[in-house]
């Protein structure tokens, strides 16, 4: 049953997403706007929903609200969350080897699939 509801979850966030990337006006900007404000609001939302599972819902609704409809949303409000965790447990050198390893090489993957692609 977790499933249908993580899943659930996730087609709203994505349907979200997209409603909110063909909302805002797309100029010829080169700052990825939509995506910035999907990001902002999503790691509001997970911060959210975080605060109120700590006994105020119950694990299903956890699990539609953070893992489906935040994940669909944006999975950059995990990321988020899961730092803010590494920073309450006081553990620092997690917290910014999280950051610099998940940008340097994340970055770096989309760099070789886009060369694999050609």
């Amino acid at each position: 049953m977790n499933f249908l509801i993580v899943g659930l979850g996730g087609f709203l966030g994505s349907v979200c997403r997209y409603m909110i990337s063909q909302t805002i006006a797309k100029e010829s900007s080169p700052f990825p706007i939509s995506t910035f404000t999907v990001n902002i609001l999503g790691s509001l939302l997970i911060g959210i929903f975080y605060g109120l599972s700590q006994g105020k819902i119950s694990e299903e609704i956890r699990l539609f609200a953070t893992v489906g409809f935040c994940g669909g949303f944006t999975t950059f409000s995990a990321f988020a969350l899961e730092n803010l965790k590494f920073l309450q447990s006081g553990s620092y050198f997690s917290f910014f080897a999280y950051i610099l390893l998940s940008t340097t090489i994340c970055i770096a993957a989309v760099l070789l699939g886009v060369y694999l692609s050609k």
